[in-house]
């Protein structure tokens, strides 16, 4: 276990046990979150994949031109 982790730890036993439910409450639901988030990603690999190259294909044909510090797509 990490060190900082093993800290943290030591440190919510000190709590009382409502305090350490509540840190530990929050823990979970920021695991879940980033478990949510690793599986959204993942899931959207393929539709970045075809953007980047529709936005490569629109540049090299000059679909997108430079205006000022903008760049504007252009149909």
């Amino acid at each position: 276990m990490p060190q900082l982790l093993e800290k943290a730890l030591h440190e919510v036993s000190k709590l009382p046990p409502e305090k350490q439910e509540a840190i530990a409450s929050i823990i979970l639901e920021e695991l879940e979150d980033e478990r949510q988030w690793d599986e959204a990603f993942a899931a959207s690999q393929d539709k970045l994949a075809k953007l980047a190259q529709k936005v490569r294909e629109d540049v090299k044909a000059g679909r997108f031109k430079k205006m000022g510090q903008r760049i504007t797509y252009v149909q």
